[in-house]
């Protein structure tokens, strides 16, 4: 089921991300991140280990995890979380956790596109939209 999520992705659209990003982190950590346009590639390996690579002008992050199991990630804001990854109705639900806040970043396979990024911050909801280059 991961399998549909393989692949380099661009983006091509973001929506209400500032008033997600408004939500977590600082106003210079925003204004960089609004501008990023990152690239996400996925893979998996013959483990099961998956890998999220983040890539942008800016800054490259990378998560390795196993599905179901707690790890610890720095993320591109360089906020430490405690993040756990499921599979729900054919989504990729990465829970973050850090300081008593907590944040749900959906990721899901529709019409060709990915829709990563359904990020949810309280009733505050910002989608940033990709399509798979390779």
């Amino acid at each position: 089921m991961v399998e549909k999520f393989v692949g380099t992705w661009k983006m091509v659209s973001s929506e209400n991300f500032d008033d997600y990003m408004k939500a977590i982190v600082g106003f210079a950590t925003r204004q960089v991140g609004n501008r990023t346009k990152p690239n996400l590639i996925v893979t998996v390996d013959d483990q099961g280990t998956i890998c999220m690579k983040s890539q942008s002008t800016f800054k490259t992050t990378e998560i390795k995890f196993k599905l179901n199991e707690p790890f610890d990630e720095t993320t591109a804001d360089d906020r430490k979380t405690r993040t756990v990854v499921t599979l729900e109705n054919g989504k990729l639900v990465q829970k973050q956790s850090w300081d008593g806040k907590e944040t749900n970043i959906e990721r899901e396979i529709t019409d060709g596109k990915l829709i990563a990024q359904k990020c949810i911050m309280g009733d505050i909801v910002a989608v940033r939209t990709y399509v798979k280059e390779a």
